[in-house]
């Protein structure tokens, strides 16, 4: 009990360890990896349960019950679904061996230990992930905006005075040009690969 206590508070719990580059096709997480789609692992921490595998498109967490169990759910979060925010570095105290990195993946709340030896490798992590957040932040707002902007010029049309097949036939081209339009939006600012980010900053 006493060895338990003492894991705990110095931060030994569940300690991570990067995983060399070399190293990532000895991981359960490859297995995972859609290779067939171009998909990239540029990061990944493997706990004595658990493995959180960064790539260019999702977070794949193999999720372990318990360092003994030979049991694994797999939870996959793509970026395009799962806005990434939230993201906190929390640094090593005199007694502690261990730094955290934590963020949020649409409504879950992650939380990784990893040891503070590696602090330089997972402050690589921290900046792409917080840039990722400001690049999602900001689409956001410029798809609002245009959502908004198509919804003010039917607004108008509606408010205008017309005849009734006139009205349809602007609410109509209004209406088709606003769909093609949002969706030239979407393509441009609601990005799901994000590899370009994690090789400027990933440096392992």
């Amino acid at each position: 009990m006493f060895k338990k206590i003492a894991s705990d508070a110095l931060g030994l719990s569940d300690v991570g360890k990067i995983i060399d580059p070399a190293d990532y096709d000895k991981t359960d997480a490859d297995d995972y990896v859609r290779h067939e789609d171009d998909e990239k692992i540029f990061f990944l921490i493997k706990t004595k349960a658990d493995e959180y595998c960064f790539t260019n498109l999702a977070l794949i967490h193999v999720d372990g019950e318990n360092a003994t169990s030979s049991k694994r759910t797999l939870n996959r979060y793509p970026y395009s679904q799962y806005k990434i925010s939230n993201v906190l570095l929390e640094t090593a105290g005199k007694v502690d061996l261990d730094i955290e990195i934590k963020f949020t993946l649409g409504n879950q709340e992650m939380s990784i230990d990893v040891h503070k030896d590696e602090i330089e490798k997972l402050k690589d992590l921290y900046k792409a992930l917080l840039h990722i957040a400001e690049i999602i932040h900001e689409n956001e707002i410029i798809m609002e905006m245009g959502s908004e902007s198509l919804d003010k010029a039917v607004s108008v049309l509606q408010n205008a005075r017309t005849t009734d097949t006139a009205l349809a036939e602007q609410y109509k081209e209004i209406n088709e040009y606003g769909f093609s339009w949002l969706k030239s939006v979407r393509e441009e600012y609601h990005a799901k690969d994000f590899g370009d980010i994690f090789e400027k900053y990933i440096n392992n």
